[in-house]
């Protein structure tokens, strides 16, 4: 079993979409579904990459917005995962948080996410490939998905590259985000690349030594 990660780059706000392969088989997972659902799938295709779920690190439009149409346009639909709490916020998100996009509600949840939860490629799989972590703080319910294989974790709007998730909206909890990094994402290996929802990739140790938001 090879795992790889692909990233593109959509949207108007340039989310990073990423698709987790398992390179033997073709099966992938599909996270954080932004703009342009079509663009997704024609890659997944293109690829010939089975599209097997769909992964949310949280709920804000911008990582939800292509979520029901690429999971509708599979039969069954593909089942979609996420944390309870960031569901049931994305399902009651106020107009004035998607700033003005028209985005699909998402259909339904169908794996509910935990922290110190292991999924693998295929819902159900027997491998423990990915390990959950919450990092609530940003918006309720957030989660990163470490892939010790690839010493890489998404981790969505948690933290960028010398930066962190925004901690202005209603929902959100500055001091809980903090603690957040220091205890899920500053005890990963060092080594580890950290897959933002936007921006370039980063490192564990980077934001350790670098971040003057949160230090270790």
């Amino acid at each position: 079993m090879t795992l790889s990660i692909h990233l593109a780059v959509l949207g108007p706000i340039e989310n990073n979409v990423y698709f987790l392969v398992d390179d033997d088989s073709g099966d992938c997972v599909l996270i954080d579904p932004s703009f342009e659902p079509q663009t997704q799938l024609h890659l997944a295709r293109e690829q010939r990459w089975q599209l097997r779920q769909i992964w949310l690190t949280h709920g804000h439009y911008d990582h939800i917005g292509g979520a029901k149409t690429v999971s509708e346009a599979f039969s069954p639909p593909l089942p979609i995962a996420m944390h309870p709490d960031s569901f049931a916020w994305a399902a009651a998100q106020p107009e004035k948080m998607k700033m003005g996009f028209k985005v699909d509600p998402l259909p339904g949840l169908d794996i509910p996410l935990a922290h110190d939860m292991w999924l693998d490629v295929v819902h159900g799989g027997p491998r423990k490939l990915v390990e959950v972590r919450d990092v609530s703080g940003h918006s309720p319910g957030s989660v990163l998905f470490y892939i010790p294989a690839l010493e890489m974790a998404v981790v969505g709007d948690a933290i960028f590259q010398g930066s962190i998730g925004r901690t202005d909206f209603e929902e959100s909890n500055h001091e809980l985000l903090l603690k957040n990094i220091r205890e899920q994402i500053y005890t990963l290996p060092d080594n580890t690349t950290l897959l933002p929802g936007h921006g370039p990739a980063t490192t564990v140790a980077f934001e350790k030594a670098n971040n003057p938001y949160v230090r270790a």
